[in-house]
């Protein structure tokens, strides 16, 4: 029987927050402090992980989708140990998958389930159905905000929608690029007190990453700043972040497993698709 999975979907929104590094980064942390971790790609439209860490990609998801290939055969090696699932840009919606197509995806995740501990999304930019199907199904949210009006109007859309419509009520927040913990903190309780007054959710404080010109050099250099400066302040708070994340409750065993996961996506995707055919009745 496999052991529950912590399946973590890191969004933010607005693009230019910093998600895809969180993501990253928090994935290498994870890695370094035992956990078998798979990173994967759900940027269906512009995928993007696979260039940040510098890796060359033959195989995606879509020729996962088409038959071609199995969720095995397209892992890749990234740093510190960490699987990467490689998206590709213009992969079919989930919605147009046929029943023979829907069983086999939920076979290759169930595949490679006994190969990792934590499962850790890196979702596209933006609101997109997509976006939200992913949202859904994971057992955590990791809402990535910054300290601009966009930022945090694009996280309190995002969370309304995941709150109102899907009846999800728990979100991490974790401020980036701010000025220090002081910052983060205020910053996190604005968005707190809004999403207090207007809706039903528990909001939990999940730190913040300082702006760090080395964390930008590192994305120049293709490597996760974890790797190119461990002792740089955001590579320290990235580290207390995923320390975080491993105190963070596992799933209920059956709502733990991959499978059940994939289950869901799927399962909000027809969701999603039969509240836009009622919107359009």
């Amino acid at each position: 029987m496999t052991r529950p999975i912590q399946v973590v979907a890191v969004s933010g929104g607005k693009g230019g927050v910093g998600k895809s590094n969180i993501a990253i980064n928090l994935g290498v942390a994870l890695a370094d402090s035992g956990k078998r971790v798979v990173l994967l790609d759900a940027d269906f439209g512009l995928a993007n992980v696979d260039v940040l860490l510098g890796l060359k990609t033959d195989k995606t998801i879509e020729h996962v989708l088409d038959g071609s290939c199995s969720l095995q055969d397209i892992l890749l090696p990234g740093p510190a140990g960490v699987k990467i699932l490689p998206a590709s840009s213009g992969t079919r919606h989930l919605s147009m998958l046929s029943a023979l197509e829907h069983a086999g995806l939920i076979r290759d995740f169930s595949d490679i389930a006994n190969q990792l501990d934590v499962l850790v999304i890196d979702t596209a930019a933006g609101i997109s159905d997509s976006v939200i199907n992913f949202l859904t199904a994971a057992n955590e949210v990791l809402m990535v905000v910054c300290n601009e009006p966009s930022s945090i109007t694009d996280v309190y859309a995002l969370i309304k929608i995941l709150n109102r419509d899907f009846a999800r009520r728990r979100f991490r927040i974790v401020a980036n690029m701010v000025a220090d913990e002081a910052e983060g903190r205020q910053l996190f309780d604005t968005l707190n007190q809004v999403c207090g007054q207007f809706l039903n959710v528990a909001l939990i404080y999940a730190g913040t990453i300082p702006f760090d010109v080395k964390l930008r050099e590192s994305v120049k250099q293709q490597v996760p700043v974890l790797l190119a400066a461990p002792s740089s302040p955001s590579a320290r708070a990235l580290s207390e972040l995923a320390q975080q994340v491993n105190q963070w409750p596992l799933p209920a065993k059956a709502q733990g497993h991959l499978v059940f996961f994939v289950e869901q996506l799927l399962a909000a995707q027809v969701m999603g698709d039969e509240a836009v055919e009622r919107a359009n009745d």
